[in-house]
């Protein structure tokens, strides 16, 4: 049951990238394609490029940026990461450069999940993140997938997080997450 819903989320991913354009080419990359991916790699962002804005202290909303992603800081393990929200997405899905970033050691991953993205099949390994956040709304012991770094170019946050909000809704090209 657990490797079915691991595929479903890389599959969820596949999905949404089909009804929004540019997904796939933005944060799924496989050696496949044979071209390096187009990679958006944010280290550590600052606090000044945060997009979210915090409404009293149990929401977070995020506004659309151009493309109609949901785009923001989260502060993942106690260190600041951008991430795109995508309900599609069963789990939080981080790159090996990512996690590393994170604090968590490579030698401690166990790609033993073959997973298929938009663009072909990936090697996975899951994960516990302590806690991932964004202004007050906070996630403790999050399941995650750690994935290459040629299969994955940016962090996706998805229902692993979302699940444990009391709620989340798109309103006017905002999306508000509650806990």
């Amino acid at each position: 049951m657990f490797l079915r819903s691991l595929v479903l989320v890389v599959g969820s991913v596949a999905a949404a990238a089909a009804f929004v354009p540019g997904l796939a080419t933005r944060y799924l990359e496989t050696a496949a394609s044979g071209t390096p991916p187009a990679r958006v790699e944010k280290a550590s962002v600052s606090a000044g490029q945060d997009a979210a804005r915090y409404t009293g202290n149990r929401s977070a909303v995020i506004a659309a940026d151009a493309d109609g992603h949901f785009t923001g800081l989260f502060s993942i393990n106690g260190r600041k990461e951008e991430g795109m929200v995508d309900t599609g997405a069963s789990m939080v899905a981080l790159n090996v450069s990512t996690a590393q970033r994170l604090g968590i050691d490579k030698a401690d991953l166990d790609f033993r999940y073959a997973v298929d993205t938009a663009n072909g099949k990936a090697r996975a390994a899951y994960i516990r993140l302590d806690r991932v956040e964004i202004g007050p709304v906070r996630m403790e012991k999050v399941g995650a997938m750690v994935l290459e770094d040629k299969a994955l170019s940016g962090t996706l946050i998805g229902m692993s997080f979302l699940k444990g909000l009391s709620s989340y809704k798109v309103e006017d090209g905002k999306l508000q997450l509650t806990r």
